[in-house]
């Protein structure tokens, strides 16, 4: 099977359809996925064009999905915080994406904020794209995941846990918020793990000394190390969506 891999779209779908274009995937006549490692909205402008065409995919069951830690921001917004745009959903595009798929103004959902949770609620990314979604996806030579696996952190030390795919739902929440290029330095996986949520110019400028974070010189390319592909492009920065092919 033939898997193209795309992580933290954030609602950028005009370059997340260029990078798909552009690696072949519509020109695929073969057995082929796609795997989106979360983070679909909360960036961009064009969160509607993004859930037709994941819903198109799910129909035609061409699209594994895994959860990122903006699902659970839509999930607590729209649920536990009833609309209520608190400054960190303002500030992580979370209520922009509610105000976007529900087509409310925002005057009215600052007075009606029940109301347009009700209404988020209603969407199909929340109905039926969400609990589409799963912690990680395997295959035989890879694991693939929005932040990292579950393990054991203390302040920026990452330990490995070797029973992690028996970890609680507490425990991938938080591993959503993870930084794997980080992890993956005292990880004993055997098989390399895919993810995103950390942009990978991090990885290039601490660890391989090239480039900057979000300087000019910042390199946005797919970061690989043993151990790790990492693909978050901080689209919302480099407006540019990475996309890898892998054959498993």
């Amino acid at each position: 099977m033939k898997y193209y891999v795309v992580s933290d779209i954030h609602g950028f779908y005009s370059e997340f359809r260029s990078a798909l274009t552009a690696s072949g995937f519509f020109e695929d006549t073969g057995p082929h996925k796609l795997v989106v490692l979360g983070d679909l909205f909360d960036r961009g402008h064009e969160a509607e064009e993004l859930q037709d065409f994941i819903l198109e995919r799910l129909e035609r069951d061409e699209v594994i999905l895994v959860r990122g830690n903006h699902e659970d921001l839509f999930v607590d917004l729209v649920t536990t915080d009833g609309g209520v745009a608190y400054k960190h959903h303002k500030h992580n595009g979370t209520y922009d994406t509610a105000l976007q798929l529900t087509g409310i103004t925002p005057a009215e959902a600052f007075v009606r904020c029940f109301a347009f949770a009700e209404a988020a609620q209603e969407t199909p990314y929340y109905q039926r794209i969400i609990p589409a979604m799963r912690d990680y996806f395997e295959t035989p030579n890879y694991v693939f995941v929005h932040g990292w696996i579950p393990c054991v952190r203390e302040n920026d030390d990452y330990c490995y846990v070797s029973g992690w795919r028996e970890a609680s739902a507490r425990e991938w929440d938080k591993a959503r918020w993870y930084n794997g290029i980080d992890a993956v330095r005292t990880c004993m996986e055997e098989k390399t793990i895919v993810c995103g949520h950390w942009h990978t110019s991090y990885g290039y400028a601490r660890y391989e000394h090239l480039g900057t974070e979000f300087g000019e010189d910042a390199v946005f390319t797919p970061y690989y190390a043993p151990g790790i592909i990492a693909i978050d492009a901080c689209t919302a920065h480099s407006r540019q969506v990475n996309i890898v092919v892998l054959d498993d």
